[in-house]
C-alpha cells in the first residue's frame, strides 16, 4: 500500500486542459493541494507527470504521450480516461511497471453486463501483474499527512486521526466540505468505488497499521467477502464505526445501480457488525462524532457514568437519553454528597444528574467534577453547560480540561448548549482533545460507543 498512500511519483493519465474535466481536477489537486483554496491545501512534494497525447503542456507542466515515455519510475498512476480506453492504459502501466493504480473512470460494473466484462478485463490485467488497484468509479485517495490529494475532491481536508473509507465518492466530497467548516481532521480518505481489486477489507487492514490513524469510519453499501470482513474486523485493534446504506428494498436497488454490487439483508449486516465489534450508526454526522470520541477517549471500564449540569431540564433530558441507550447513572455515595455540600448552592440536586443550579461558576463545576470522578463506580462523565448571564464558557472549559488531566482513565464528554456565545469555549475544548456537543443526546450516544 505504500505506493498508494506515500508515492514518490504520480502520473495522471487523462490529464486535461479543460477545467471541467476530471483529469484536469486530479492534476490541479496534486500540484496545488486542492481546487478550492483553503489553508489546508499543500502541494504534493513528489514528481508529477501529466499524460495526454494531444497536449504539450498542462498547467505549466510538460506532457507525455504515454506513461511509457516517462524516463523515471512511476509509483502511482491515476487514470481518468473514458472507460473503453482503460484496459489499453493499464497494459501500458503494466509494461512501465507502475507500482499502484487508481482508476477514477466510471462505466464498469455499475453499468450492466458490458461494464462488468470491461471490469473483469482490467482486474485480470492487474492481478496477473500483481498491481494494487483502487476503483474503478471512485473519487481517489487523499493522505493529508503526506500532502497527497490524488483525487478530484474539491480540497484537501484537515489532517487528523480519523481514517475514512467510503464506497461513495460524492459522499466523500461532501464530507470534505463539512470537515473544512468544522476543522475535522482525517488521517486518510479513501474512496474505493466498485472495489474491483482492493476492497473494504484491504483498507481496514491497512489503516489498522497506519501510525496516523486512531479510529476508522466507514460508509459502505455492500461487503463482497463477509467472512473475511468479520475476521479482519475482530482482529483490528482500532475502533471501527460504520454507516450502512441499502437498508430498505429501495435502497438495495439504488446500491446495485450505484456501484454494481448487491446490498444484502440489513439485519444480517447488523448481526455481523455486532459480532465483529463494529459500531453501527444511523447517520453521517453520528459516524464522525462517534469516530472522534473513540479516537480521543478511553473505553468505559464499567457501564456507569455521572452527569453534571447547570440546567435541571438538560439533566432530565440526559437521564432519559441514558436510559434509552442503556447507560447507567451511578448513585452518589454519602461520602461524595458530604464532600460536595460546602461547595454547592443550597438547592443543588444531591443526586445524579448533579444539578449545580444556573448560577454555577467555574469553581463549582471543578469541585463537582473532581469529587464525583473520585467516586470509584463513576467510570465516565458528561458535563453540560447551559448559557446564563454569569456563565464563563472558556473558564468552564479549563476546569473540564483540568479534570481530564487528573482522571485520564475516565472519559469526559462536554455538552455546550448554545451557539455564538459558547463558541470560544467549544473551540478551547476541541483544541485540548475533549469532544464537545451542542445536544445531550449526541453526547449520550457518543458515550454509549465507549461501553
Amino acid at each position: 500500500m505504500k505506493e498508494l498512500f506515500e508515492p514518490k511519483s504520480v502520473a495522471v493519465i487523462g490529464a486535461s486542459r479543460n477545467k471541467l474535466n476530471v483529469g484536469h481536477g486530479v492534476l490541479y489537486n496534486l500540484i496545488y493541494g486542492g481546487f478550492f483554496k483553503t489553508k489546508f491545501n499543500k502541494p504534493f512534494k513528489g514528481k508529477i507527470f501529466p499524460v495526454n497525447p494531444k497536449a504539450d503542456k498542462i498547467l505549466g507542466m510538460d506532457c507525455y504521450a504515454s506513461v511509457k515515455d516517462i524516463k523515471v519510475e512511476v509509483d502511482l498512476a491515476v487514470i481518468a480516461v473514458n472507460a473503453e480506453f482503460v484496459p489499453l492504459v493499464i497494459k501500458e502501466c503494466v509494461e512501465k511497471k507502475v507500482k499502484a493504480l487508481i482508476v477514477i473512470s466510471a462505466g464498469f460494473g455499475e453499468l450492466g453486463e458490458k461494464g462488468k466484462e470491461l471490469q473483469a478485463e482490467i482486474v485480470a490485467l492487474v492481478k496477473n501483474a500483481n498491481i494494487p488497484l483502487v476503483g474503478p468509479n471512485c473519487l481517489g485517495i487523499i493522505n493529508p499527512h503526506f500532502n497527497l490529494n490524488a483525487s478530484f475532491a474539491p480540497a484537501m481536508p484537515p489532517s487528523g486521526s480519523i481514517g475514512f473509507i467510503s464506497q461513495s465518492g460524492a459522499l466523500a466530497d461532501s464530507v470534505i466540505d463539512w470537515a473544512l467548516e468544522k476543522d475535522y481532521g482525517f488521517s486518510k480518505l479513501i474512496s474505493y468505488g466498485n472495489a474491483a481489486v482492493l476492497d473494504l477489507n484491504d483498507f481496514i487492514a491497512y489503516l489498522d497499521k497506519d501510525k496516523d490513524t486512531k479510529a476508522i469510519a466507514v460508509y459502505v453499501e455492500s461487503i463482497r467477502n463477509g467472512k473475511e470482513f468479520m475476521k479482519i474486523a475482530k482482529s483490528v485493534k482500532k475502533p471501527i464505526v460504520v454507516i450502512k446504506a441499502g437498508k430498505t428494498e429501495q435502497g438495495m436497488k439504488a446500491v446495485s445501480s450505484h456501484t454494481g454490487s448487491l446490498a444484502g439483508s440489513y439485519e444480517v449486516y447488523k448481526a455481523a457488525f455486532k459480532q465483529s465489534n463494529v459500531y453501527l450508526v444511523e447517520n453521517v454526522e453520528e459516524l464522525f462524532e462517534v469516530a472522534e470520541v473513540l479516537a480521543l477517549l478511553p473505553k468505559l471500564k464499567e457501564n456507569k457514568i455521572a452527569v453534571i449540569t447547570n440546567g435541571g431540564g438538560a439533566g432530565v433530558l440526559t437521564a432519559d437519553y441514558c436510559f434509552e441507550n442503556g447507560l447507567m447513572l451511578s448513585k452518589l455515595s454519602s461520602e461524595t454528597i458530604t464532600e460536595l455540600e460546602s461547595h454547592m448552592h443550597p438547592a443543588w440536586s444531591r443526586s445524579n444528574p448533579i444539578d449545580l443550579v444556573g448560577d454555577a461558576l467555574p469553581d463549582r463545576y471543578k469541585e463537582a467534577m473532581f469529587r464525583v470522578l473520585k467516586q470509584k463506580d463513576v467510570n465516565g462523565l458528561i458535563v453540560i453547560q447551559t448559557l446564563q448571564t454569569m456563565t464563563d464558557p472558556v473558564e468552564n472549559a479549563k476546569a473540564i480540561i483540568s479534570a481530564k488531566k487528573h482522571f485520564s482513565d475516565k472519559p469526559i464528554i462536554a455538552v455546550y448548549m448554545g451557539g455564538m456565545f459558547t463558541k470560544q469555549g467549544k473551540e478551547y475544548l476541541e483544541e485540548h482533545s475533549i469532544p464537545v456537543f451542542n445536544d445531550p443526546e449526541k453526547a449520550v450516544k457518543a458515550m454509549k460507543a465507549l461501553v
